[in-house]
């Protein structure tokens, strides 16, 4: 199983897997075949949701000063829902690539360079290894990460938090076609009177989750954990509990490193990639990561993180992907506080309940793989069914002006 830097990359949103995967396909094209003009073809869901992503845009920023010519091709049956091709010119030098999620991408006929860091690949595995050498999961990922995994993981934290600093402090509407207001500023800055510490948790936990979200859906720099899409569930969790236990950034590390396992596992033995098998992918491996995580910083034993991590993925178990208008806004957005919710829970859980677990977490994943390869393509980031077929942008452009009607009236105007 490769490094847990492959879960953690820092970028700018919307989308790790339409947006940094094609940026990072096309600088490498260009470096490779250098050219005054370039044509890029995608296919399936970057095609049908590629402008929604930014996913032309963000290829034509990547190969400037070059004319690009940017085809949506929604038609032709690929083997991958992110397949897209790359030539000079309008014809020559033919090169497939395919964006496998959390901004990775692999060459066709390229054997991926990435090496192995840990020996196993299941949790099962690694559970095992941990009792014989009397191990922690944070302990097992240093043993076999480099040396500079800690250094590297403070950054990842670091720029976690300034998501969360900047999305706290910014408010307006996101492009995009939508007009959807930003609303971790109006959270944070909610006071009640007779609020219960219950209560503030979950809007502070849940400020701390849109802060991130709606960084990445403005195209902010955020943090794929694993991916962009679901970007606010793990640092919205860490940063609550640091401030109200007062963890330490090494505790915070370790907790991230265990995230990073957990992520890494799934995108081993599954996948996190919405248009390959729906948001349970996403939304549901940002909350597994984010429980085990928390297990971690609250000294679990491996079987408590274990329930919690499983847990969190099989009560996400297909979840769709339809982002209304190709967006990463709606459901996206609340879908990270949600589940920020949710792996808070799982943990809360787990410690009671562990001894009484029937499922593994790499039965779960299995599963998880499954389910996601049964769904519909239409909901497979492809914007042509569930929420995204029955909100149109119209739809909500009227809705949106008869609240804007409602306030008026409410406030006299």
């Amino acid at each position: 199983m490769k490094s847990i830097r492959e879960i953690y990359k820092i970028g700018y949103g919307p989308s790790s897997s339409h947006t940094m995967g094609p940026v990072k396909a096309a600088t490498i094209y260009a470096e490779r075949f250098p050219s005054k003009v370039y044509k890029v073809v995608l296919y399936d869901s970057l095609a049908k949701t590629g402008k929604g992503h930014l996913t032309d845009k963000a290829i034509i920023k990547a190969l400037a000063p070059a004319r690009v010519n940017v085809v949506f091709d929604k038609e032709t049956a690929v083997p991958h829902p992110n397949t897209m091709d790359f030539f000079t010119g309008e014809d020559e030098n033919r090169v497939r690539v395919i964006s496998i999620g959390g901004g990775e991408i692999v060459f066709e006929g390229e054997e991926v360079k990435s090496k192995n860091v840990y020996p196993h690949n299941t949790f099962k595995g690694i559970a095992r290894y941990c009792e014989n050498k009397g191990l922690s999961l944070s302990d097992y990922v240093f043993a076999f990460e480099d040396k500079d995994i800690k250094k590297y993981l403070l950054y990842v934290w670091k720029t976690m938090n300034d998501s969360i600093t900047a999305g706290l402090k910014t408010s307006g509407v996101l492009s995009g076609g939508l007009r959807l207001e930003r609303k971790a500023k109006f959270l944070y800055n909610q006071r009640f009177m007779d609020e219960s510490p219950e209560t503030r948790e979950s809007r502070m936990v849940c400020a701390f989750a849109f802060a991130v979200a709606e960084q990445n859906a403005g195209g902010g720099k955020v943090v794929t954990a694993p991916t962009c899409g679901s970007c606010g569930v793990l640092p919205a969790v860490l940063r609550y509990m640091k401030q109200r236990k007062n963890f330490t950034d090494d505790d915070i590390v370790r907790a991230l490193a265990v995230g990073g396992l957990i992520g890494m596992l799934i995108k081993t033995n599954a996948s996190i990639s919405g248009a390959e098998c729906g948001c349970q992918a996403e939304i549901g491996s940002a909350c597994s990561m984010a429980a085990a995580a928390l297990g971690e910083l609250y000294g679990m034993s491996v079987e408590h993180i274990e329930y919690a991590a499983e847990m969190a993925i099989e009560h996400h178990l297909g979840l769709t992907c339809d982002p209304v208008g190709g967006l990463v806004q709606i459901p996206c957005i609340e879908r990270n506080a949600v589940a920020a919710m949710r792996a808070i829970n799982a943990v809360n859980l787990s410690s009671f309940l562990y001894t009484t677990r029937k499922i593994s977490f790499d039965i779960v994943v299995k599963t998880m793989y499954e389910t996601g390869k049964d769904l519909s393509g239409s909901y497979r980031e492809t914007s042509e069914g569930g929420l995204a077929k029955s909100v149109q942008i119209n739809n909500l452009e009227e809705s949106n002006a008869h609240t804007r009607q409602s306030k008026r009236r409410r406030s006299g105007a």
